[in-house]
């Protein structure tokens, strides 16, 4: 929201009733300029009540997602809770709305991305101006084995370490390119797949960059993919009897698609991965960022969407 204030927009943020707590005493101070209020985006009275208010907007800005990706929480936050945003975004007289999805979408084997799909396609249909970005692996995905690897413990890598790729993109570039959407009508009525400035890397290059700033010598341990998979496979089993253990299936079955699939433009006619095709923007890179929180500048905030 940052992007937008530093635009001179005036800017209002709804915000889930747990953050601010605390634990987040920064959220305050991120939202500087902006007049912040409290909802509940799965329950449109409180968007209604507790977001628009009745006033007049004119774009609707959403960072909305599922915490876990399970189908339950997928369909209920990134499709049906934007649907009921939207709706009430027309009322309040929105023209236009852009929407952060991901890039993953492009083979939606997962419940998550299939819902985050089905609201595209509702806002295509909408009638409105709309930009659709979908953004490649973000900084602090790529940043849980840090600590890891200061204790002295190898990175661990899915397969050999080459069987996939990103282009990350930091939050403040991500931000910058949403903002700019409002005004850009080259933006505009567009899906956007977006990665940050430098060329895409594997998860081997991350893990050798990382042992090369902490001056180590690389040490690395392998997980057999189809180790993964088994795992899946066998917590989907037990879940159909077991009705507790299904969230966890589905999050395995999230790290495998995670840990087989690269994060860039999906070349349909060869089903291949294009580095060359996802557009590059922005200034800073995954690895200056490596540097900042290994000297102190910078903390990893990851939360409920640690791993390692």
């Amino acid at each position: 929201m940052r992007a937008l204030v530093h635009r001179n927009y005036d800017v209002v943020c709804l915000v889930r009733p747990n953050a601010l707590t605390e634990t987040n005493r920064d959220v305050a101070r991120f939202f500087e300029g902006a007049k912040l209020r409290i909802g509940d985006a799965t329950h449109p009275e409180s968007v209604a009540r507790d977001g628009f208010r009745g006033e007049r907007f004119d774009v609707l800005v959403s960072c909305l997602a599922s915490r876990t990706g399970v189908p339950q929480d997928a369909w209920s936050i990134d499709y049906q809770a934007h649907v009921s945003a939207l709706d009430t975004a027309k009322q309040a007289g929105v023209s236009q709305m852009v929407l952060l999805s991901a890039i993953c979408v492009q083979k939606p084997l997962l419940p998550f991305q299939q819902a985050k799909l089905a609201f595209e396609k509702l806002l295509m249909e909408s009638g409105l101006t709309y930009s659709i970005v979908r953004p490649t692996a973000f900084f602090k995905s790529l940043s849980g084995q840090i600590d890891r690897v200061k204790r002295g413990k190898p990175f661990l890598l899915f397969g050999d370490g080459t069987l996939t790729a990103c282009k990350p993109i930091s939050d403040n570039d991500l931000a910058e390119f949403l903002a700019g959407c409002i005004d850009d009508e080259g933006r505009h009525n567009r899906v956007l797949p977006i990665g940050g400035p430098e060329p895409a890397i594997t998860p081997k290059q991350q893990g050798e960059q990382l042992f090369k700033l902490l001056g180590r010598e690389p040490r690395f341990k392998h997980v057999p993919v189809p180790l993964i998979d088994s795992i899946a496979w066998t917590l989907a089993a037990i879940g159909r009897v077991v009705p507790a253990i299904a969230s966890k299936a589905e999050l395995a079955r999230i790290g495998c698609y995670y840990a087989t699939e690269s994060m860039l433009v999906l070349n349909p006619a060869t089903g291949r991965y294009d580095a060359e095709a996802t557009l590059s923007f922005g200034t800073e890179t995954l690895f200056d960022y490596y540097a900042r929180v290994i000297n102190g500048e910078a903390q990893v905030e990851r939360g409920e969407h640690a791993v390692f």
